[in-house]
This record gives structure tokens, C-alpha cells and sequence, in this order.
């Protein structure tokens, strides 16, 4: 059925008029995306294509800078380390960040508001201000140079701001559901289990694409106590990379664009746990 042209004019009306409300959201997002663009358009292009159309999209896609980057012999060695690192790091940190929680949470004891306050004090303390510290207790113990390390340290940088986000999700779990368990004959680590984790999915998987996006970042503490080139993770191969290939713009693009896509690829995958575990805890808090 044919819209009447009233109908329609006012429609038409009401969209012009939304128009200088969104156009602020509009040029944000897009200054926001032009990195993305940027990286992805250089990446089909040879050095002489982006001397003369750097912004443009590619005239005629190459895919040498791909294979270029794939081939490296360190390519994969730099993968694999950030793989290793950020994948024992989320899974420790959120672990002893969801036995913390609960203690904090649900247990009661003797300076418990005393020690919380401490560790999310914690949270404004940059890793920088120890690193001369945690390098000369590493090296007297001798762990320069090994996984454990820096992985250490990851897990001491994120328990923090974990224990605090779990500790406000496990308050907004009703008490009258832990005491039905604890009836049933559950254990404390079998409340956790199945009763408080279950609950507060979202914010584990919150928890775990943050932790992820940091630790896959990093470049301080991995250049520090990783100095041996079969330990060094894709940050520091791409930062070197970048060094060393200064003049080739395109190569260096696919570099990094290389580097963002697991990140980008787990934010996409639990991008609805995500959001709804950011909307709830800005509720909470």
C-alpha cells in the first residue's frame, strides 16, 4: 500500500531534522575508523602506489606485503610468544581474581575493607614506578628471560582492577542463592563454581578480552625481561620491524594490521558478553 505523501514528507522531515544531532557522532566515528582504513588501504599497495595515493583506496591490490610479513622466519616465533603470554595471563589473573572476589565478596574476616582499599589503590600505581624493582628480584632469582616472568608480572598488573570488577558482580548475586547451596551441602569453591561464575558470565568474559587487549599490547615489560630474540612477543617484532623497515609505509601497515586482527577477532567473538558485562558494571558502580 502506497505511503500517503504526508506520511512520507513528514518522515523525510523528522530524518533532516535528526541530522545535526548525529553529524558530531558521525565525524567521531569516522576520525575513530580512518587508523583502520589507513592500515588496511596500505596494505595492498607498494611503495611507489603510496608515494602517489597514500589516503586512496589501492588502484591495484597486492597481496606481496602478506606474504612478505607471513614468510618471515619471526613472524611466527613472535605469534607464538604473545599467544603463550596472553593466554596464561588471562587464565591466571581471572582465576585467583575469582577466588579473591569471592573472599572479598562473600567471606568475612579481620581488615578485609582495609585490604580491599589497599589493592584497588593498586590500580593507579603505573608498572613503570617497579620495574627497576621486579628486574633486580627477577634476575637475583634468575628468571630473566623466561616466560615465567613476565607472566608474573602480567598477573600482578591485572589483579587489581579484576578482583575489583568481580567483587562487584559477585555483590549483585542474592545471598538467599548462595544459602540454598550451602544448604544442598556445597562447599565454598563449589558455590563459586557453579552458583557465582555461572551468574556472572558476562564479566568474566568483560574481564577476559580486557586483560587480553593489555597483555597483547605490551611492549615495556616484554622488551625488559624477554631480551632473547626467541622470546620476543609480535609487539616488539612489529616495533622492530617498524625500525628497521621505516621507508616501506606499506609494509610496516601490514605489520600492524597483522598484529590488531587476534584482538579484533576475540572482541568480535564475545562482543555480547562484552557489552552487556561494560553496561552492567557501569550500573553496579
Amino acid at each position: 500500500m502506497p505511503v500517503p505523501p504526508r506520511t512520507s514528507s513528514a518522515r523525510i522531515h523528522r530524518a533532516l531534522s535528526q541530522v545535526p544531532k548525529h553529524l558530531p557522532l558521525i565525524l567521531i566515528s569516522l576520525l575513530a575508523l580512518f587508523p583502520t582504513y589507513f592500515m588496511l588501504a596500505s596494505s595492498f599497495k607498494d611503495r611507489i602506489e603510496f608515494r602517489t595515493n597514500a589516503l586512496g583506496l589501492p588502484l591495484n591490490a597486492k597481496l606481496s606485503n602478506y606474504s612478505e610479513i607471513i614468510q618471515n622466519e619471526n613472524f611466527l616465533i613472535w605469534i607464538r610468544n604473545s599467544v603463550i603470554l596472553t593466554v596464561s595471563s588471562v587464565i591466571l589473573s581471572v582465576i585467583l581474581s575469582a577466588l579473591a572476589a569471592y573472599a572479598f565478596s562473600r567471606m568475612k574476616f579481620t581488615g578485609k575493607q582495609l585490604l580491599f582499599n589497599i589493592m584497588v589503590s593498586l590500580m593507579v600505581v603505573p608498572p613503570i614506578v617497579i620495574l627497576i624493582p621486579l628486574f633486580v628480584l627477577m634476575a637475583r632469582i634468575g628468571l630473566i628471560n623466561t616466560y615465567f616472568s613476565a607472566i608474573i608480572i602480567y598477573v600482578g598488573t591485572l589483579l587489581p582492577f579484576s578482583i575489583y570488577l568481580l567483587t562487584r558482580f559477585f555483590d549483585g548475586v542474592p545471598q538467599e542463592l548462595m544459602d540454598s547451596a550451602y544448604i544442598d551441602g556445597a562447599s565454598e569453591l563449589q558455590t563459586l563454581i557453579s552458583i557465582l561464575m555461572p551468574l556472572t558470565k558476562p564479566a568474566l568474559i568483560t574481564l577476559g578480552v580486557v586483560n587480553a587487549l593489555y597483555v597483547w599490547n605490551e611492549l615495556l615489560i616484554a622488551l625488559v625481561f624477554l631480551q632473547q630474540d626467541k622470546l620476543k612477543t609480535l609487539m616488539i617484532g612489529v616495533t622492530l620491524f617498524s625500525a628497521t623497515q621505516n621507508l616501506n609505509i606499506p609494509l610496516v601497515m601490514t605489520g600492524c594490521l597483522l598484529a590488531a586482527l587476534p584482538i579484533v577477532a576475540l572482541y568480535i567473538v564475545g562482543q555480547q558478553y562484552f557489552i552487556q558485562g561494560l553496561t552492567e558494571g557501569a550500573l553496579r558502580n
